[in-house]
């Protein structure tokens, strides 16, 4: 039996629940009072109550709501910006998301105390999102190509850990993303190089020929 939709004010209740959560989870830590998160909310604590009957179900649907608006943004990115600025904008989005899971950390480690497991589609979720900006910057000739998604996400995970101070992090991004467009493969170029392979002289040659060669071979 699958559950009634919410009203539209259930739902506008719902979200403001969640921001408020989020925030005040992050800053003044797991035990913050729920009446707190309700009355900053606008709602009464029964309506807190009645969507999240547990303050564990309350941090773990805050932590689970934050995830879903930087995984979706990867879509939203792309119909505004080009990919690799689409990509840039995203991991910034990426660095806020750490930012605040990291401010979270205490009351999603009581989620995992009590038997819940916040994390079960974080990383999958992520790759998918990356996996999208990725393969729209490759299709345009922006993004190299030999770049799987988890790299990207080591990288950004190792950003939002090493950088001293927000500035910091924007200048590591920029360095990162440099990394990821060195050596793409514009399309006309990529065209080029596939339709010249009969003339060349490597055609019937293997890649380790090349290899063994010390030659370089361009593969489009």
């Amino acid at each position: 039996m699958t559950s009634r939709p919410l009203r539209a004010d259930a739902q506008r209740n719902r979200a403001r629940l969640l921001d408020v959560a989020v925030h005040m989870f992050a800053h003044d830590g797991a035990e913050v009072p729920l009446e707190m998160i309700a009355q900053q909310a606008g709602v009464g604590i029964g309506t807190l109550y009645r969507h999240f009957p547990t303050r564990e179900a309350l941090i773990e649907a805050a932590y689970r709501n934050e995830l879903a608006r930087l995984c979706e943004a990867a879509t939203d990115v792309l119909v505004t910006s080009r990919p690799e600025v689409a990509l840039r904008e995203w991991m910034a989005r990426f660095l806020t998301y750490m930012t605040t899971k990291r401010g979270m950390a205490d009351a999603l480690r009581a989620v995992i105390a009590s038997g819940g497991n916040p994390y079960e589609q974080s990383r999958l979720r992520l790759l998918e999102a990356i996996g999208v900006l990725v393969r729209a910057g490759v299709a345009t000739g922006t993004i190299r190509a030999d770049v799987e998604p988890i790299d990207i996400l080591a990288g950004l995970s190792g950003v939002s850990l090493a950088a001293a101070d927000p500035l910091q992090g924007e200048r590591l991004l920029d360095l990162l993303l440099d990394g990821l467009r060195y050596g793409a493969c514009p399309i006309d170029r990529c065209v080029r190089t596939q339709r010249t392979d009969q003339t060349s002289p490597y055609h019937s040659r293997s890649p380790d020929d090349l290899v063994n060669a010390g030659e370089t071979l361009y593969l489009g």
